[in-house]
């Protein structure tokens, strides 16, 4: 499978559906059941996504290359002149296994180095042992606790490195 990824306005019908599974999912985990309309709801008034457009932020939504649907989402928020906070990363049911995750925390890091980010950092639950496994493998290594999110358990820290742009190919003039 292939995917897109390419920013989406927050506040668009498919971000906000995508968000509002993506807390859904984590709820449920956390409450160990279905989460509701309204713990959905409460998560959202507790952790708006308003920052999350330009300059300053980035929303991106994955979609299958295929048919367009929806397959997962990430975002970025610059909290600090070189720090940026990666938020929202969630591969849908569907379409994991496939490496979307990976690619999507590397798209949105990409996005973090062009909005001048030097470092990004981020952070998740014990009981997302896969979230955890990703960040591991891609080179993030815990931190320091950077808030005092009751649904914080591992924060995660990595060094960005910026891509090098090749020099242009000399041109020459015509004899």
């Amino acid at each position: 499978m292939t995917w897109t990824i390419h920013p989406e306005p927050v506040r668009s019908p498919a971000a906000v559906a995508t968000v509002r599974a993506y807390i859904g999912e984590i709820a449920g985990r956390y409450y160990g059941r279905p989460a509701t309309e309204q713990e959905i709801d409460a998560a959202l008034a507790a952790e708006p996504d308003d920052a999350l457009t330009p300059p300053e932020g980035a929303f991106l939504l994955a979609r299958a290359h295929t048919d367009g649907a929806v397959a997962g989402c990430a975002a970025v928020l610059m909290v600090a002149p070189t720090t940026a906070e990666i938020r929202r990363v969630w591969v849908a049911p569907h379409a994991r296994k496939g490496g979307l995750g990976k690619l999507l925390v590397n798209t949105v890091e990409g996005t973090a180095l062009r909005m001048g980010a030097a470092r990004v950092r981020l952070d998740t639950r014990h009981d997302l042992v896969e979230a955890r496994r990703l960040y591991a493998r891609l080179g993030y290594a815990e931190i320091a606790p950077f808030n005092d999110s009751p649904y914080a358990d591992h924060w995660f820290g990595k060094q960005l490195t910026p891509v090098p742009v090749p020099p242009p190919e000399p041109t020459h003039a015509p004899e």
